[in-house]
């Protein structure tokens, strides 16, 4: 073959392969055109291969795009497309982490990528505890859903019984959000401080007259350690008195005497009775016993007068 059909078919294959090229280009081009240019015209850096690359890396363009541009929009320059991915690819929900970020940013609370997307992927809503960061929340205290009960029982040292009800007041500790404990735990520690406080008064009246006193001995104990809340304020929405407690406890403690007392007297008229019958069957034998000896006098007068050692009474002096 000549050298001139040679290079003929070296620049047809070139030019073809170069077409095939442009085609590709074009095709890629136009069908993330949209996408690319709304990264464009943000500023969010993020070219038309790269969304093509995200395709081939089953990455949602849409949702990279989406959340790069929010991060662009609100000055959060650290967050880098490749973080997207990776957390998209990790089962992530990015524009949740994303919008938890430009709140805690708004709100000048720290909190970096790396905290944000560990407390995502432990199943943790992070936006909605940024928001409790900002914006604390009510727990009631005890909750009737979770505890079954309505009011936190106590008894004072004088025997009488409080019912109270409690709001708790809690914001979003962050740095603790990840293998904290939950707002039960709260609600438990909480009860269980309010209970201890009433049963440290001496009398109910000093709880009625200042129930912030609880409220204060409670805050006083750190119930918030090692939990994913932080106690901003406890507040003791009511107070009522039940019943008396210690008059209950000693009328069943007198009950319980009197029954004892009874059992010890019933114990006593038992052995008496038992002593006295058994009196009874020694007089019977002792009886038996005499009428025994009576009934041998007659058989040994009889022995006697056959071995002559008995005779005859004289009528007449009464000599033997």
């Amino acid at each position: 073959m000549p050298k001139d059909d040679i290079w003929k078919v070296f620049v047809i294959v070139g030019v073809g392969i170069l077409v095939l090229l442009i085609v590709v280009v074009l095709a890629v081009c136009a069908a993330y055109f949209k996408l690319w240019l709304r990264a464009f015209v943000t500023r969010a850096r993020i070219g038309p291969f790269s969304l093509f690359f995200m395709s081939l890396r089953k990455v949602n363009p849409t949702a990279i795009v989406d959340s790069k541009i929010m991060a662009v929009q609100a000055g959060l320059r650290d967050i880098t497309t490749e973080r997207l991915e990776a957390h998209y690819l990790a089962g992530g929900n990015i524009k949740t982490v994303v919008r938890a970020l430009i709140v805690a940013h708004r709100a000048n609370i720290e909190l970096d990528w790396n905290t944000a997307s560990a407390i995502d992927l432990a199943g943790r809503n992070v936006l909605e505890a940024v928001q409790t960061s900002v914006d604390p929340k009510v727990i009631d205290c005890p909750d009737p859903k979770s505890f079954g009960r309505t009011t936190l029982d106590g008894v004072a040292k004088n025997g009488i019984q409080l019912k109270a009800r409690a709001r708790v007041t809690v914001r979003t500790n962050l740095a603790q959000l990840v293998g904290g404990a939950t707002e039960d735990t709260i609600v438990a520690r909480v009860g269980e401080g309010i209970v201890s406080a009433i049963g440290s008064c001496n009398t109910h009246n000093e709880v009625l007259a200042n129930p912030m006193l609880i409220a204060k001995t409670v805050l006083a104990k750190g119930l918030d350690s090692q939990t994913a809340y932080a106690i901003v304020s406890i507040d003791i929405a009511d107070i009522d008195v039940g019943d008396n407690i210690g008059a209950r406890l000693q009328a069943d403690q007198a009950e319980a005497d009197m029954r004892i007392a009874r059992a010890k007297a019933e114990e006593r008229r038992a052995r008496a009775v038992a002593a006295e019958q058994e009196m009874k069957a020694l007089t019977v034998e002792n009886q038996a016993k005499v009428v025994l000896a009576e009934a041998e006098i007659p058989l040994a007068m009889a022995d006697a007068y056959r071995a002559g050692c008995l005779r005859a009474a004289d009528r007449r002096n009464g000599s033997v």
